[in-house]
């Protein structure tokens, strides 16, 4: 048998509703909010703007990247926008908007995948690249130095 400090406590939590949670799909700061949700869900916030900026609830991570690989990252797509000719400069298939990148370690190196995804700049279907053979690879240190780019030449 419990003893009655246990059971005065589980008949206080009982009678209470219990231990109250945040509905799912909230945070603990939406806990306030007074207009409630279409789904049912509970009661939702007003959006929260600031600087010309909706902010949402929740972001949607692309990648989780440590600081150095985002530095890796980041040297070689420089390196390779300036390699373009100067006249390229405003097309969108030479920009970062149309370039995908790929970062992986090895050796206490970055080694930096950069892809040319011309279907980002609405030139062809989704999932169609006209230039599937067309890549640079990079080493990069920690540091954010480009040590060398991979021998390849599409």
């Amino acid at each position: 048998m419990m003893k009655p400090p246990y059971y005065l406590l589980l008949m206080t939590l009982l009678l209470d509703g219990g231990v109250s949670t945040p509905p799912t799909g909230t945070t603990t700061r939406d806990a306030g909010a007074s207009a409630a949700r279409a789904d049912g869900g509970g009661p939702a916030r007003a959006p929260i703007i600031a600087e010309g900026i909706e902010w949402p609830d929740d972001v949607r991570p692309l990648a989780t990247l440590d600081g150095p690989a985002i530095l890796a990252a980041h040297a070689a797509l420089q390196r390779l926008l300036a390699s373009f000719p100067k006249e390229y400069a405003k097309d969108c298939s030479y920009s970062a908007k149309a370039m995908e990148v790929v970062v992986g370690q090895h050796g206490g190196l970055y080694f930096v995948e950069i892809n040319r995804r011309v279907e980002k700049c609405g030139w062809a279907a989704p999932g169609f690249n006209p230039s599937p053979h067309w890549f640079e690879l990079y080493a990069v240190s920690p540091e954010g130095k480009v040590l060398a780019r991979y021998p390849y030449h599409p």
